[in-house]
């Protein structure tokens, strides 16, 4: 750590204060703009002709993608769309995913981001919950909508493809999409708009101007609770632009040890449905005039490599199980990794063995940070001047509050264990229509309660401990143990079941399910064929384990903790 005269904190509870790198404040400064879609207007004046995003090989440069994003604003608009509504977002790390989100941000409405990936079942309730209105998604996906949309409120539904936006080329990557590869199922969605003609009839109209103000909702961000229903945080255009603003004054240390580049490079692995990326990519990414690299599917390892061999990065946002299966790649092996300025770590705990090989290989430390979609996500993160792996989740953010509580809400004393809770002005306003589950998370002081155990050291640095919840994490993704109890105790051949997560050295965690049958015959398989039909990859148990019956509690509630 770098050695500094220490701070002191106007307020003596923010003893964190002492440890912040030079030249950042304890506070942020008053916005500078009242909402996303203004913000995004002004970086697209300003930053033109600089590439602002690439997605295989095809760049969009700011001053085009303002232009296609005000075409998806004026045709949302023509639709009767008014401020507030909801839209949802059902796409990968295509170049049509920021065009989208930020033309239904121009226009005053409100993002509701779906994984891909969803079942119906799923995809059901996120569409039901939201009440969206409008649904974009990529054709590779449609099979499901069509599963689904006659039960939902959804009228508009704009259906994209893997090619629109890459020119010529576009027509060969749809033709190996579809033909070569088959992974676009038979799919009819009658009524549905294509993508490029949106555009072309956003083109013949220009979108309005909404007043849009600080305290209006922007995204509807789906995550799991304490109960497990899957519920849509409220974040504000505040919520979001004040991340923004606590993450760029962090990010200007991290130039203390290295010069700043014209334009950084980002590189965007992460899905951009997820709250990390959308933050830390797309919304740093055009608040900072920078270059975002898409990738599509990281999962394919051999192409991810030859897109950095061609493209390098400075920032790289990433979870453990990406850095371990890049760093188990030869060819990545071989990379010139000169470029890399700062690796940020979230989304689940980087395992010390992987920093340190990491650090071996590429000369550049993981710097950890921590959030959820409840706080935009960034609540706290390392100093980025640091040449070392901390194994610390880091220091409050400014303007960001960390009380470390007891389950009678009272602050514990430092280094000792308790739920780490934060106060900040990313702090989501709520969760959608669940006034009930607000209540649980918020204390009437203001302080979000995480669900994570951590305590606080005497610099005023923070490390996570274990999970007050029972919340799994798998990658990076919240998997509750209750939406897949529910699902396994579909099958009729089930009688009580009980999931728990347990240590994977590629997740980081993995759902195991304990069983007690109903019906003698069920097989293992059986039953992982009716969660494959029912739960998204993550969430499938990988282990499935027979009992005659499980722990219980003297009024009968499973004890999963015994089971773990």
């Amino acid at each position: 750590m770098n050695e500094q005269v220490a701070r002191a904190p106007t307020n003596p509870r923010k003893i964190w204060i002492q440890s912040y790198p030079p030249g950042v404040p304890e506070e942020i400064a008053p916005l500078a703009h009242r909402s996303l879609g203004q913000l995004f207007e002004d970086s697209c004046a300003r930053y033109g002709d600089r590439p602002a995003f690439t997605s295989m090989g095809k760049s969009l440069t700011f001053r085009q993608l303002e232009a296609e994003s005000s075409k998806i604003a004026a045709w949302l608009q023509a639709k009767g769309l008014e401020k507030g509504d909801r839209v949802a977002v059902m796409l990968p790390n295509v170049l049509q995913n920021p065009v989208i989100v930020y033309g239904i941000l121009r226009a005053g409405l409100v993002v509701v981001n779906v994984n891909p990936l969803y079942t119906p079942r799923e995809l059901e309730y996120q569409l039901k919950d939201s009440g969206a209105k409008a649904l974009f998604l990529l054709e590779n996906f449609a099979g499901t909508a069509q599963q689904v949309l006659p039960a939902t409120a959804v009228k508009h539904v704009v259906v994209a493809t893997m090619g629109d936006m890459l020119g010529l080329k576009g027509h060969i990557v749809n033709l190996v999409v579809r033909k070569v590869k088959k992974l676009v199922p038979a799919w009819s969605l009658p009524g549905h708009s294509s993508f490029k003609a949106v555009l072309t009839k956003g083109a013949k109209t220009a979108a309005r101007p909404v007043d849009v103000g600080p305290h209006d909702v922007a995204f509807l961000q789906y995550t799991g609770g304490t109960t497990g229903i899957s519920k849509g945080a409220i974040l504000t255009h505040a919520n979001l632009l004040a991340n923004k603003e606590q993450m760029g004054t962090w990010l200007e240390t991290a130039f203390l040890n290295k010069p700043r580049p014209e334009q950084l490079q980002f590189l965007c692995a992460l899905p951009l449905y997820h709250i990390f990326a959308l933050t830390v990519n797309s919304l740093m990414g055009v608040a900072t005039g920078s270059h975002n690299l898409l990738i599509a599917n990281p999962r394919d390892i051999p192409a991810f490599v030859k897109d950095l061999q061609k493209n390098p990065v400075h920032i790289f946002p990433g979870l453990n199980t990406l850095f371990t299966a890049l760093m188990n790649n030869a060819d990545f092996q071989k990379l010139d990794h000169s470029s890399l300025l700062l690796v940020f770590g979230g989304g689940m705990s980087v395992q010390r063995p992987v920093a340190e090989r990491w650090l071996a290989m590429t000369g550049c430390p993981i710097t950890e940070g921590y959030g959820l979609s409840e706080t935009s996500p960034v609540a706290t993160a390392n100093r980025l001047d640091a040449k070392e792996f901390s194994g610390m989740i880091g220091l409050p953010v400014s303007s960001t509050e960390i009380a470390i509580r007891d389950d009678d809400g009272h602050d514990v004393d430092l280094g000792n264990v308790g739920e780490i809770c934060i106060r900040g002005p990313q702090v989501m306003a709520g969760y959608w229509n669940r006034p009930d589950e607000t209540a649980k998370v918020m204390t009437a002081d203001g302080f979000f309660r995480s669900g994570d155990m951590g305590y606080m050291d005497r610099q005023g640095y923070v490390k996570i401990v274990d999970r007050k919840k029972d919340m799994i994490l798998v990658s990076g993704f919240n998997v509750y143990p209750n939406e897949v109890e529910e699902v396994a105790a579909m099958h009729p051949g089930v009688l009580e079941c009980a999931a728990v997560g347990i240590a994977d050295p590629n997740s980081g965690e993995a759902v195991k399910l304990f069983v007690v049958k109903k019906d003698p015959d069920l097989t293992e398989a059986d039953l992982k064929a009716h969660c494959a039909a029912n739960l998204t990859n993550y969430k499938r148990p990988r282990i499935i384990e027979f009992r005659d019956q499980l722990p219980k509690s003297n009024v009968g509630k499973i004890l999963r903790r015994e089971l773990r």
